[in-house]
């Protein structure tokens, strides 16, 4: 009985001394996670730092065009006839007045034949006549008739001419021919499109001008466009015109530019991005990456002094111009000023950081 005892008083003592082992063990495991917040002040979060800095901005006007040729028609028919035959080719470039289709003319030729016809019977006519009247046998009214009948046949022949040259369809200028379908017998309708023509040796884009900026562009003004085609290759041009009237809807002008189109890169109908350029202006900026933007409004991370180094101080700042990467600063920083460059969704304000020295970068690196 005594041993039996023994032994529970034993085991009571080692499971004391378990449990006291356990709760120094817990214990000091808290005292160390305590203390990992105060090393983590000393430290922070690594963030790259950015420097708010003057940068040159352009003032700019962005809108869209549609690309026009210098001059485009479609080519059709003002009658209902079968087509013989086909002059040109898809994309040939033809000179103006180049003959393109010829229609059906089989009566037009039968009236060309009789018209010349009676020319050469008036004309035979008016030298009897003549010869008649030189002699004294004829009178001179009988001349008279004779040259008027010979002018009224001339003028029918011209007539017979003209109504058989309607039947050749034309080139009204000089110019590229497009795709077509009609084919020798094809039956056209008035108003079909037989075919395109487009002068592409210029280009026209026809694009809004907000009528405040009518006093600052004049006709001549360089402009720039863009294609998707082409990626940012830039096409240069001018500002040819801008309409005398304002669109009381949308409070805007028309405005014409004109691009040079050496080998024929803009087509008729492509989309342009027009950008007019009106001016320079020197503003505090700072890279896009360090720009937060919530809302309508934006802000940024300023690096500032703390009691245990570093921290973030969240400042809403007034945004303009987005251009090659950077942000137009208007107010809330000041250039020279330090702020977070990248990694702004994981920083709280007033959290400490460390600036890594390897990835600085200057707000106005051009």
């Amino acid at each position: 009985m005594i041993k039996r005892h023994f032994f529970l008083v034993a085991a009571a003592i080692l499971l004391a001394i378990m449990v006291v082992a356990a709760i120094v063990k817990v214990t000091t495991s808290s005292d160390k996670s305590a203390a990992a917040p105060g090393a983590g002040r000393r430290g922070g979060q690594q963030v790259s730092e950015a420097v708010v800095a003057q940068r040159q901005f352009s003032d700019q006007i962005r809108v869209l065009g549609v690309a026009r040729g210098q001059r485009s028609v479609n080519v059709t028919s003002s009658t209902t006839e079968l087509i013989t035959r086909v002059l040109f080719t898809d994309g040939q470039m033809v000179s103006a007045g180049a003959p393109l289709v010829e229609l059906q003319a089989r009566e037009e030729d039968a009236a060309i034949i009789e018209a010349r016809a009676n020319v050469n019977q008036a004309q035979r006519e008016y030298d009897r006549y003549k010869a008649l009247a030189d002699r004294g046998i004829a009178p001179q009214v009988m001349l008279e008739q004779a040259e008027t009948g010979l002018e009224t046949a001339r003028a029918s022949l011209d007539a017979a001419q003209a109504r058989r040259g309607d039947r050749v369809i034309r080139a009204p200028f000089a110019g590229r021919m497009g795709l077509t379908s009609v084919t020798p017998g094809t039956l056209i309708n008035p108003g079909a499109v037989i075919a395109t023509l487009d002068d592409t040796s210029t280009i026209r884009v026809d694009f809004p001008l907000p009528e405040r900026y009518l006093n600052l562009l004049q006709p001549g003004a360089p402009i720039t466009a863009t294609a998707d085609a082409y990626g940012d290759a830039p096409f240069q041009g001018r500002i040819a015109l801008i309409d005398t009237r304002v669109n009381e809807t949308t409070r805007a002008a028309t405005a014409r530019a004109e691009f040079p189109n050496p080998g024929g890169r803009i087509r008729p109908g492509m989309l342009l991005r027009v950008v007019v350029q009106q001016g320079q202006r020197q503003t505090a900026a700072a890279p896009e990456s360090a720009v937060q933007y919530e809302g309508a409004g934006a802000f940024v991370y300023r690096i500032a002094p703390g009691q245990n180094g570093s921290t973030a101080q969240r400042v809403e700042v007034e945004t303009g111009a987005v251009e090659n990467g950077f942000v137009e600063i208007l107010s809330g920083v000041e250039p020279g000023e330090r702020i977070v460059g990248s990694g702004l969704n994981r920083i709280q304000p007033g959290a400490p950081v460390s600036v890594a020295g390897a990835q600085r970068k200057a707000g106005a690196a051009q």
